[in-house]
C-alpha cells in the first residue's frame, strides 16, 4: 500500500514540475531582468522574438542560443549563456514553445 502511494506522489511532484507556467519559469529563472513580453528591455521582447521567426523552426536553434550566449542578432550587447542549473533544460524547452506563440 505505501509503495504504490510513494510512486503517485513522486508522479504528482514531476508532473507538477513539468507543467510549470512559462510566466512563472522565466521569473524564477531570471529571464525578466533582460526580456519582457512586449517591450524591448536589454534584449529583444519576446513578442519580437516569435516574429522574427514566425514559420521557421527555430526551437533547437533558440535552446542552442540561450544555453551558449551569443550577440550580434538583435544588437551590441551579447546575451550570456544560460546554464541547466539557471534554468533546465524542460523549463527552457517550455519558455521557448511559450516564446514562439506571442
Amino acid at each position: 500500500m505505501i509503495k504504490p502511494l510513494l510512486a503517485a506522489l513522486g508522479l504528482a511532484v514531476v508532473s507538477a514540475s513539468a507543467f510549470a507556467a512559462p510566466e512563472d519559469i522565466v521569473k524564477k529563472s531570471g529571464c525578466l531582468a533582460c526580456h519582457q513580453v512586449d517591450k524591448k528591455v536589454v534584449g529583444p521582447s519576446y513578442k519580437e522574438v516569435a516574429a522574427k521567426y514566425k514559420g521557421k523552426k527555430a526551437d533547437a536553434q533558440l535552446f542552442d542560443k540561450v544555453r551558449k550566449g551569443g550577440g550580434g542578432v538583435w544588437g551590441p550587447i551579447p546575451m550570456i549563456p544560460h546554464t541547466p542549473q539557471q534554468i533546465s533544460d524542460a523549463d527552457l524547452k517550455t519558455v521557448i514553445t511559450w516564446i514562439l506563440a506571442q
